[in-house]
């Protein structure tokens, strides 16, 4: 049998749309201070291993990973980087312990969006060179299409993704670290402005700053470092096509790909009535309802049908980004994975405060990297309750 793994300690930092006066660095910091407190661990003695998730064309710098580690605690220790959202890290993580490379593994991933100003030229560089970058394609203009195409195939409608949207910059008023908390209704949405139709404004995630830090341990230590250990039951990742042209519009087949092998790792059979709450991407309001659909939690027609009737809702038979996913806690780019794992850890610790979802025993956390990719990764947790 594979040795268990189990989320330790948790940190984080910022979690605003200006951290003015404080550098990445003191982010970080802040956040891995926060979880070696959390997991009673020293950096520099009991941290077999570091995991820095970042990309070089956000950062500015090449070889990112050359920077982090005296705010991690690394100083002449392994560092990796994993150009990919933050779950892709706990993945690595996963894989460095179960393969015996380490035993205790921290797992580090940050924004500090407010510091770029060209955002969109960034962007297409994740275009194809040759045919898609050209055309000078924004992000948002992708988005539209896609949910255009979900639209279209599912038979949902824009007061839907409303609903979405509504639901969870609402559910964030209730959220400390929330950076867009607002009491919106599903017409307040469908007036904003339109961005790339038939996306509107309030169903766009805000950027934030913010820095997330994970611990996670392998079984034999985890005893020694928490008395509520959130175990890693399983793990999953998957991309599909990066160009235009050839991937599948309005569904999100990657995510599928990633669950099932999470599902399979965890022994998850019927997501749908093993679950008891869902942390997923929801950068454009649509993708929550694609990705639920993705991740087997329902129909495209059930979803909407749980959502209108609020069992989506944090006291609902599936309660779906609580946190108030990225429309409420803001775009943190990589680190939007390891902030929903965040969200999950703290409720099956029942440390959620107004939050908190009843009888939480297993969750899902799900991410995926953003247009114009295709990348996804799935994790299902559960505490002690829950395995």
């Amino acid at each position: 049998m594979e040795p268990r793994v189990a989320v330790v300690g948790i940190g984080h930092a910022g979690f605003a749309p200006i951290t003015a006066g404080l550098s990445y660095k003191e982010l970080m910091f802040e956040a891995a201070q926060r979880a070696y407190a959390d997991a009673q661990v020293d950096p520099r003695a009991d941290v077999d291993s570091f995991v820095c998730c970042s990309e070089d064309y956000l950062e500015g710098t090449s070889i990112f990973d050359e920077y982090v580690p005296d705010q991690l605690g690394a100083v002449q220790r392994p560092v990796q980087t994993v150009a990919a959202d933050g779950l892709f890290g706990v993945a690595t993580a996963l894989m460095l312990i179960r393969s015996g490379a380490a035993r205790v593994v921290a797992v580090e991933a940050h924004s500090k969006v407010s510091d770029v100003l060209t955002l969109g030229a960034i962007e297409q560089f994740a275009m194809d060179p040759v045919f898609n970058r050209p055309l000078g394609v924004p992000a948002l203009a992708v988005a539209g299409l896609d949910m255009n195409a979900f639209l279209e195939r599912t038979g949902l409608t824009e007061e839907h993704c409303a609903m979405v949207a509504a639901k969870n910059r609402t559910n964030a008023l209730d959220n400390p670290r929330a950076a867009y908390p607002a009491d919106v209704r599903p017409e307040d949405v469908e007036d904003s402005a339109p961005v790339y139709w038939p996306l509107r404004e309030l169903e766009v995630a805000g950027r934030a700053d913010g820095c997330v830090v994970v611990v996670l341990a392998a079984e034999e230590r985890a005893g020694d470092l928490t008395e509520a250990p959130v175990w890693l039951l399983g793990a999953g990742w998957s991309s599909g096509s990066p160009t235009l042209e050839s991937r599948t519009w309005g569904e999100a087949d990657f995510v599928a790909r990633a669950a099932e092998r999470a599902y399979a790792m965890a022994g998850i059979e019927d997501p749908g009535e093993e679950i008891d709450l869902a942390e997923v991407d929801d950068v454009y309001a649509f993708k929550e309802l694609q990705h639920l659909e993705a991740l087997g939690l329902g129909t495209a027609g059930g979803l909407a049908e749980m959502l209108a009737e609020g069992e989506l809702e944090a006291d609902g038979d599936l309660p779906v980004n609580v946190s108030g996913g990225s429309l409420g806690q803001g775009n943190l780019f990589e680190a939007n994975g390891l902030a929903r794992l965040l969200e999950c850890a703290e409720q099956l610790r029942g440390e959620a405060g107004e939050r908190q979802v009843d009888e939480a025993y297993v969750a899902l956390v799900q991410s995926w990297r953003g247009v114009p990719t295709t990348s996804a990764a799935v994790v299902v947790l559960g505490n002690e309750e829950g395995t």
